[in-house]
């Protein structure tokens, strides 16, 4: 009897134990395995929350999961998407996949980088730079802005990542809303028969320009300072300062309606806009610059409140981004 009712206690905790699953939550992210897992395995080890990580590919960076996103919409696998820029959560705000949460740790973070409506909250970013191999080019000769890749004494020497994909897309979308679609077309145009280098991704655009293939490109800086200390003979600029201003490109994380994990997701997104956060990104090898002014920037890169940032409206940034792929799909192909 005494050992019928030992056994029964093991069959009634490990029941009990059965019924009490680990917490857990599932981030889909856009930003480089390499910079995204250090911040959620240590919001795992903070709260004790498994986290299940779905990483993009640098090729298809960000749309790859969002078009995952697209077609989870009617059973939702993700709780969380982190994405490397806010035009992928605008995207999917306009497509109706995501949940508004105005999280208690946004208050800090001003209000252009917040979707007025709570579906989506920026955190730390990243600025388009120019990068630039010095010992092809001479100090007094760098380039200074967008519109230096018109210059034809920079013919078949500049390169630019695809444009279909990741930071290059948002920045092509930008100028689009910027400048006007006639203004925009004609720069594609005539820097395509300036004899642009068309790379993959930012960080091959980086390489080339380390190799010496291309004399300068545009990146975003995180690929800039990975060239600079492996110690390769690059500069970096922050272009337009006099002009157009640089664009900035904040993370941006939301909230996935009928996520399987509501309670666990908001957790996560409230960890993911805290000073920790953005103080492990800004130190990690990304130096992503943070959003709260609480927190320092990185190394080597000003505070956001002292650089001219392109005057950028996410949502119409979205929507032009998918009305301009078509053509931009033409410009590749005839490129």
């Amino acid at each position: 009897m005494k050992r019928f009712i030992f056994l029964l206690m093991i069959l009634s905790a490990w029941l009990l134990s059965c019924g009490q699953q680990k917490p857990e939550v599932v981030v889909y992210t856009s930003t480089d395995q390499v910079f995204s897992e250090p911040v959620l395995k240590e919001f795992e080890r903070r709260t004790g929350i498994k986290v299940h990580m779905v990483f993009d590919t640098e090729e298809t960076k960000s749309t790859g999961l969002v078009n995952r996103l697209i077609a989870e919409k009617d059973a939702p696998k993700c709780d969380v998407f982190w994405s490397n820029d806010p035009l992928r959560v605008e995207i999917l705000k306009q497509k109706g996949i995501l949940a508004p949460y105005r999280s208690p740790q946004a208050q800090k973070i001003p209000d252009q980088f917040k979707d007025p409506e709570g579906y989506w909250t920026g955190f730390s970013g990243r600025i388009r730079v120019i990068l630039i191999n010095k010992e092809l080019v001479s100090p007094e000769e760098y380039p200074q802005g967008i519109e230096d890749l018109l210059d034809p004494r920079w013919k078949g020497a500049f390169a630019l990542a695809n444009p279909l994909f990741g930071t290059t897309s948002f920045h092509v979308a930008s100028l689009f809303v910027i400048w006007g679609d006639e203004k925009a077309r004609d720069f594609l145009e005539r820097i395509r028969h300036n004899g642009l280098q068309l790379a993959s991704s930012n960080g091959e655009v980086a390489r080339w320009v380390a190799r010496g293939k291309v004399k300068f490109g545009f990146v975003d800086n995180d690929d800039a300072f990975s060239m600079i200390e492996e110690g390769q003979p690059v500069s970096m600029i922050i272009p337009d300062q006099n002009g157009l201003g640089t664009l900035f490109i904040p993370n941006a994380v939301a909230l996935i309606k009928g996520a399987p994990h509501p309670e666990t997701a908001k957790k996560l997104i409230d960890f993911l806009l805290s000073p920790l956060a953005e103080e492990k990104l800004a130190r990690a090898t990304c130096r992503q610059i943070p959003l709260n002014p609480e927190v320092p920037p990185p190394k080597g890169l000003p505070p956001l409140s002292s650089l001219r940032l392109m005057p950028v409206d996410y949502a119409k940034v979205a929507r032009k981004m998918e009305e301009i792929l078509p053509y931009l799909r033409r410009w590749i192909a005839e490129k």
